[in-house]
Parts: C-alpha cells; structure tokens; sequence
C-alpha cells in the first residue's frame, strides 16, 4: 500500500473501479455485483473508487453494502463531487448517461462550496459510511471557474477539518488535471484513459508535474473502455468503436504480446503501474471471473524484451517507462 501525495492516505497498487457495479451501460445483478467486490476483497484490493454519477448513486449503495462486513480501517474509499442528484418525476431510463437504471434523479452540475458539502453528505448516506478517504471534483471540464473558485477550496476546508483525508480531481484529459498539480495542494489526481499502452498524453506535463510537486496519480481506463482488453474489430475505444488506425497498433501489439508468452491485458496494466508517479490503477469489473483475471493479470511479470521490441517496432516511445 502506497500513501497518496502528503496526505498518507494509502491505496493499494490494483484499485476497484465501481461504475460497472451501477449499471454502466448493462445491468448487472444485486448478488453479482456484492459477489464481484467480494472477489476483489479476496484478491487484495483494499481501494475502491466510485461516484453519484455512476446510475444515479446504484454504485454508491452497492459499493457500501458489499465493504460493510469488513472493518472500516482496513480499506480506503473514494467518492466524487460536482453533479448533485436531484429527484425527477419524468421517468424512463438512464442510458443517455450511460447507465441502465431508472431516471429517478437528474445530475445537477454543481461545484459550489455548499454543493460540494451537499454532494458528499449524500454519498456518505448512500455508503452507509460517516466518512470517505478521498473526494475528487468530478469532470470539471467545463466549470473550470467555479470548480478552481469555489469547489476546491471546498474540499481544501474539508480536508483541514479532518473530515477527508486526501482530495484531488478525477477527469478525462491531462491539461486541467496538470493545473490542479502546480496551482493546488491537491493530494491525488485521477487520469482516466490519458496513460496508456495507446494514449500517453499525461507523459509530456502532467506526470512531470505530478512527480516534481509530490502529487499521486491513479490511472483509470487502463484498457481504454476494452481495446487493449481484446482488440478484435468492434472494439470499443474511449467508449466508441475504435478507429482502425488505433485497432491496428492493438493488434500488433497483442502479437508481440503472444510471442513473448504474456498478454496484452498484463501489460496494458503493467504499462500504466510502472511509472513513478502512479499509486494505483483502477479496474472497472462486473463479475468475480473478471476481477480474478485482472488481478492475476496485474501481478504477470512482462518480460523486458517484450517492451523492447514494442519500442523497435515504433509501437512505444524510448522514454516511456518498463
């Protein structure tokens, strides 16, 4: 277990990932999904990340039905801040969002001191917790004012106050996330699908950043949404169908992959786990089966000449980590 940034918060180096647990995009059952965090329990895994956002708060009360049975000392959870939930009478389901659950509530974009403090006190009864580890501002791409105005010093307040321990910003692109690195004290940034075997785009400032001002990063989208899980044509990339350009360089990499006896899932998570300023890589399961294959995959050794040929074959920069 490794502590993110200052704060001591530990993680450990495989992370749970718990949108798939609300529904994302398909339903996945009441006994599945508490089975499937059972199984990352047993694998190891003692950080779990989740949100209001993932089916409408399902995540939220599933996660924290399912820890309920251990002791709270021993694992660490985080939850998001910046979409509220507001109960809605118009019906239908959530699948324009992503999320195959009932259109009980609608997500009301608020980064506001007193929407953050609300926001989490709503989590914390869904989680059946009295408190979470760790808050992110969740995808503040286009509330960038408030969320630097009002939203951090938010959370900065809640850290002070002991009621956190470690806050940060979760988001889907690299430039954002690096001003949250150099112009905060966040303790922890989450960088989904920007670190990669096929996106590297957190390499050029984000890390360096991260590293230079000792703020962790935890990695999601490690597959990009399922590409380099199993690149086959119909493959998803960043949760559209991959372009041919992209399921190509999967492919040969899978190639290299299999003549050097290891899988490209090993090492799509090896790659991201590798660098320095990494404390964790989440994986987003929906059964038991995928969790055990994620965590014997995370611990596969991937030989070194395996990402050799990567870097000779033009399929992997000589500066990227191994």
């Amino acid at each position: 277990m490794s502590g993110l940034g200052r704060s001591g918060v530990p993680v450990s180096p495989l992370g749970f990932g718990a949108a798939v647990i609300g529904n994302l995009f398909t339903e996945v059952g009441e006994e599945q999904a508490h089975e499937t965090v059972a199984t990352a329990w047993q694998q190891g895994i003692r950080y779990f990340d989740t949100a209001p956002h993932y089916g409408l708060g399902l995540s939220e009360r599933r996660l924290g039905a399912a820890l309920r049975e251990h002791p709270r000392a021993q694992y660490t959870i985080s939850t998001k801040v910046g979409r509220r939930l507001e109960p809605t009478g118009r019906g239908g389901d959530d699948l324009a969002d992503g999320f195959a659950v009932p259109a009980t509530h609608e997500r009301v974009w608020d980064f506001s001191a007193d929407g953050v403090r609300r926001t989490l006190d709503a989590s914390l009864e869904r989680l059946g917790l009295d408190r979470v580890d760790v808050v992110y501002l969740h995808d503040p791409d286009d509330h960038a004012e408030q969320a630097f105005r009002e939203g951090y010093p938010a959370l900065e307040k809640l850290r002070s106050e002991g009621v956190v321990g470690a806050i940060g910003a979760g988001m889907n692109q690299t430039e954002m996330l690096t001003r949250f690195v150099t112009d905060t004290d966040v303790d922890v940034v989450l960088c989904a699908g920007r670190y990669t075997l096929l996106d590297q785009r957190a390499r050029a400032e984000l890390l360096p950043a991260a590293v230079e001002r000792g703020v962790s990063v935890v990695i999601g989208g490690a597959f990009n949404s399922g590409l380099l899980a199993d690149p086959r044509p119909g493959a998803t990339f960043d949760y559209a169908q991959a372009p041919d350009e992209l399921l190509d360089r999967a492919l040969r990499m899978k190639e290299i992959a299999d003549r050097h006896g290891t899988t490209l899932r090993a090492a799509a998570l090896a790659f991201c786990s590798a660098h320095q300023a990494v404390a964790s890589v989440l994986v987003g399961t929906r059964s038991p089966d995928e969790v055990r294959d994620c965590a014997e995959q995370f611990a596969a050794p991937v030989p070194a000449d395996f990402w050799q040929e990567l870097r000779d074959a033009g399929l992997l920069s000589d500066e990227e980590p191994s």
